[in-house]
């Protein structure tokens, strides 16, 4: 594959809102040992992406300043010492960030064939959400079947992700969204039971269940407390984002008390090899279930690259049900 000198890409011009979001030419990246070089036909558009744009989400080390943390497309180049890929392979990637442009080289660990029946639009929709939902519920969370599972913000990409994996292995599921149609989205999904928070308690209604053994939360703020009173005894909080902020007054003689764990983290600081130890096991208990169909991605709506700035619009007006994605080719 003859590869051009220069690509097209989104760059953030400064910090602020989705407006600063600029079409720019930039080098083809050069994939260094390890890594591989991704002709991306799409990018993934998460919550992430926006708080880099507005000057609260720094990339790490040595990686791009563009925007963009997941991507579908074809194997460009590879890197020395590459194996087990060639150039031509159809892959979705997580990435340490360059997503929203035509190439972007990222370590071939974190690499995933795309899963039968899927197209490279529905693959670019896996990476940051199953890699997140996959790592924070089951491999952080102990999530198992029979357990009553909570996850916040039912709706969005983390969520319809949340609700399928745990569904399919076996918990019982309860969601929270904003209104009654992205409910019923969490209930098409598999959610015993979605709860409309501008209308409900989640704490009445977890506590009434006997409580949730798992909680899955990217809202942090006053929803701190409520998740610990929602929880059951020797149950876990996951925590994975603050949308209303980190900080709360929280009465921990209820965590001692009541044997609970409260733990989170964050995908893109961790290691290569953390990451890719999350590949492999997606790999092998995940991948079969999206090539079956008992689980997929939930696309919400399609921008040009180019339109970087509506898709972050879109997703910060919280309109949307599933994930948001950018055509790049």
């Amino acid at each position: 594959m003859t590869l051009p000198a220069t690509m097209r890409a989104v760059e953030i011009s400064e910090p602020g809102g989705p407006e600063v979001l600029r079409p720019t030419e930039r080098p083809v990246p050069v994939p260094r040992a390890g890594e591989v070089l991704i002709r991306l036909a799409y990018a993934g558009v998460n919550r992430p992406d926006a708080l880099q744009r507005a000057g609260s989400y720094a990339p790490p080390p040595q990686a791009s300043d563009l925007p963009g943390l997941e991507g579908a497309g074809e194997v460009a180049a590879l890197g020395e010492g590459v194996s087990g890929l060639r150039v031509g392979d159809r892959v979705c990637a997580l990435l340490p960030g360059g997503g929203y442009a035509d190439y972007v080289a990222t370590p071939a660990a974190h690499a995933l064939p795309v899963p039968d029946g899927l197209g490279l639009k529905e693959a670019a929709c896996l990476p940051e959400t199953f890699f997140t939902v996959w790592s924070n519920v089951f491999m952080r969370g102990g999530l198992t079947a029979g357990e009553r599972f909570l996850v916040h913000g039912g709706s969005s990409g983390i969520g319809t992700t949340a609700i399928q994996l745990a569904s399919v292995f076996g918990a019982r599921v309860f969601a929270t969204a904003g209104n009654p149609t992205k409910c019923a989205a969490c209930r098409d999904l598999g959610a015993e039971r979605a709860i409309d928070y501008s209308s409900e308690d989640f704490v009445e209604i977890l506590r009434a269940e006997g409580g949730a053994d798992l909680i899955l939360d990217m809202v942090g703020g006053d929803y701190l407390p409520r998740n610990v009173r929602a929880l059951a005894d020797d149950g876990r909080l996951v925590q994975i984002a603050f949308l209303q902020g980190p900080k709360v007054a929280l009465n921990f003689a209820q965590v001692m008390m009541r044997r609970l764990t409260i733990t989170g983290s964050t995908l893109r600081p961790q290691s290569d090899l953390a990451k890719a130890r999350i590949a492999d096991e997606l790999r092998e208990r995940v991948w079969p279930l999206l090539a079956s169909g008992r689980i997929a991605p939930v696309v919400d709506s399609e921008f040009d690259l180019t339109q970087a700035a509506l898709a972050h619009a879109r997703m910060e007006q919280s309109a949307h049900v599933g994930k948001i994605v950018l055509k790049i080719a």
